[in-house]
């Protein structure tokens, strides 16, 4: 039959929770492929930490535990903590981050579907104003050996200035600001001129580029499974390439291209897999919007003006701010009646 009414069959919070997982393996082959197998400890600790936090307040709350450890929404806050912060923090931070997200940011506020902040992002916007020089060591890719990283991870001595640098968003910035300087030796160098050191690939960072087309994959897989819509990533990688692409027309010598900001740092993770958040984020499809491309400007301002060289996870925390003001003034008319 083609005609209605259909019957949809209900989605669990374990089924998404296990697609968007499954949507995030792309991006952390490409991962482990660039950059080593660390990541995978970081992904590992950070799941055994989430579980521990939900376990413990579940508990405290009198509510069931079973039901709530399985359906894979803790899993998927700890992946996303784990792919936000530098593969080789020290194990104590990862652990401590987490804890934060599940047990504060989520938990403290009611539990899953109660959070007016994304745990993620609201984790990584902690440690990194808590720790700022450990969230800043983010190895080369293919620079640090398994045994390097394990023990970088888990041990007490952290001389990594010698194999660690700045992030190609940072490096990059860094070099246009120089070659804004008309006593520098860049002066009037482009963007693209600029990135020939080892840091670089084609579009961003070299193995961060192939990250981010992984998340890509995944993104476009989830919406293809109707798991998230089209209208925030849209809109954010929208919002962004156009912040990007007028001061850049205007002066190229200045700032970073378009392609480089979608390329690099958290853009595509962002875009698929945080801001998409059904709790966090804005409900309805002029919300959705609204809200991502003013989170896709807000990074671009972050990544250009501010004292951070990404602002994905900022950008997010100021938008979910606006989220009750977005839903409130795009809700649509209710049948019958005039829009007031």
């Amino acid at each position: 039959m083609n005609n209605s009414p259909f019957v949809r069959k209900a989605a669990s919070v374990q089924s998404v929770m296990l697609q968007v997982l499954l949507a995030l393996l792309p991006g952390i082959a490409a991962y482990v492929w660039f950059f080593g197998p660390g990541i995978l400890v970081q992904l590992a600790l950070a799941s055994a930490a989430a579980l521990a936090g939900e376990a413990a307040m579940l508990a405290i709350r009198g509510k069931p535990k079973a039901l709530f450890l399985t359906d894979l929404s803790a899993i998927v806050t700890a992946w996303l903590i784990a792919l936000s912060f530098p593969p080789i923090v020290p194990w104590w931070l990862t652990v401590t981050g987490t804890l934060l997200a599940v047990v504060v940011i989520k938990q403290l506020y009611g539990g899953l579907g109660q959070n007016p902040f994304n745990p993620a992002m609201g984790a990584f916007c902690l440690m990194i104003v808590a720790y700022p020089a450990l969230m800043s060591q983010w190895p080369a890719a293919g620079q640090l050996d398994f045994a390097t990283q394990l023990q970088l991870i888990f041990g007490g001595v952290r001389e990594v200035d010698a194999i660690t640098g700045a992030t190609p968003l940072d490096a990059l910035r860094t070099a246009l600001r120089s070659a804004a300087s008309p006593d520098s030796e860049l002066h009037g160098l482009r963007a693209a001129q600029l990135m020939d050191g080892p840091a670089f690939g084609w579009l961003g960072g070299k193995g961060g580029e192939w990250v981010a087309l992984g998340y890509l994959v995944g993104g476009l897989w989830l919406i293809q499974r109707r798991i998230i819509t089209w209208h925030i990533p849209v809109a954010f990688c929208g919002a962004l390439f156009a912040s990007a692409l007028v001061l850049w027309g205007l002066r190229p010598e200045g700032f970073a291209s378009p392609l480089f900001h979608l390329a690099s740092g958290g853009a595509m993770l962002g875009a698929f897999f945080i801001l998409t958040d059904p709790v966090s984020g804005a409900t309805t499809a002029r919300g959705k919007l609204l809200f991502a491309a003013g989170a896709g400007v807000l990074t671009w301002v972050i990544r250009s003006f501010g004292a951070y060289p990404d602002g994905v996870a900022f950008a997010t925390l100021l938008m979910n701010i606006l989220v009750p003001l977005i839903d409130m003034k795009t809700q649509a008319p209710v049948f019958g009646h005039k829009k007031d």
